[in-house]
């Protein structure tokens, strides 16, 4: 049986290969909490080249750099939910993200359909 540590480390390097594949480059760093039936995973050292242009451009580019972040993530989410699901053999019910355009550090939260920590 694998650890929670374990299950942890498996998730961020799926997570990192994912979005090396998907759009090209990829977090610096990737580090997933698993807290009662939430998977928090955290991506440090994100921002692709076109968002620190967007982002010398003022408030305008960091609505810009956001609006298209959310989108991003709204077209991966079955990709990244089948992550969670494969791993973890649990159902997603939510999914929620937020990115700092200052850091380029992404935070992405995935909620279980149960306690995962309980079953560890």
């Amino acid at each position: 049986m694998r650890t929670k540590g374990q299950i942890e480390d498996e998730l961020a390097k799926e997570f990192t290969k994912f979005y090396v594949k998907k759009l090209k480059t990829g977090p610096k760093q990737a580090k997933v909490y698993i807290v009662d039936d939430m998977i928090l995973v955290r991506l440090k050292g994100d921002l692709h080249p076109y968002e620190e242009i967007l982002l010398s451009r003022g408030k305008h580019g960091i609505e810009l750099v956001k609006q298209i972040r959310e989108h991003i993530h709204e077209t991966v989410i079955d990709e990244t939910k089948k992550i969670i699901h494969d791993v973890t053999k649990m159902k997603v019910t939510s999914f929620h993200s937020d990115s700092s355009t200052r850091t380029g550090e992404r935070f992405e939260i995935f909620i279980l359909d149960r306690n995962f920590e309980k079953t560890l």
